[in-house]
């Protein structure tokens, strides 16, 4: 039986749909069962709703704290059986809360080699520093911004010049890189 996992995205949801096409193409062995957002205006309903995932949205201003955000999160991850959580493009640092709900089973995917440019804007920060490489970190996610174990990485040249040219490559390798490893991590 494939374990069930929720997706959970704040942006327009490259990384959701190239996890569906992957589990739709029998390349990843999971059943993605609810997409999670915490901006209700996301494009990344839109593509849920399209393909027939459950979107569930949930605006963090609407709660007291973020306990209880996180909370509330979980309650709706249990009702429907979730076993392990992937952030892709999740612009929210998770607490204590979500994280002992899911000891070492909530994974991110982030746009470079870390621990080199950590947070926002990571493909800008390496452009900014001159490096020739950058690259895809996929990693186990602990109380810090994007420090958790490393499960896979891959290197990513730059494009002088071509910052979106850039930008497609590591989106290509992420869509790669991060059915890989949940097809490693999730037997």
């Amino acid at each position: 039986m494939a374990p069930k996992i929720a997706v959970f995205a704040s942006g327009s949801g490259s990384n959701f749909q190239a996890l569906h096409n992957a589990i739709e193409a029998q390349k990843l062995n999971a059943e993605l069962v609810v997409m999670v957002t915490d901006k209700p205006e996301a494009f990344v309903v839109e593509r849920a709703n399209k393909v027939g995932v459950e979107a569930l949205a949930f605006s963090p201003k609407t709660y007291d704290t973020k306990a209880a955000y996180e909370q509330a999160v979980i309650a709706a991850l249990q009702q429907r059986g979730v076993e392990w959580i992937v952030l892709a493009g999740y612009m929210r640092l998770v607490s204590e809360v979500l994280l002992q709900a899911y000891p070492n089973r909530i994974v991110n995917i982030h746009p470079s080699l870390l621990p080199s440019f950590p947070g926002k804007d990571a493909i800008g920060q390496a452009i900014a520093h001159g490096v020739k490489v950058t690259g895809v970190t996929v990693h186990y996610v602990d109380e810090g911004m994007d420090t958790g174990p490393i499960i896979a990485q891959r290197a990513v040249n730059i494009i002088e010049g071509d910052v979106e040219a850039t930008e497609a490559a590591i989106h290509r390798v992420e869509h790669e890189l991060y059915t890989e490893a949940l097809n490693q991590i999730l037997k």
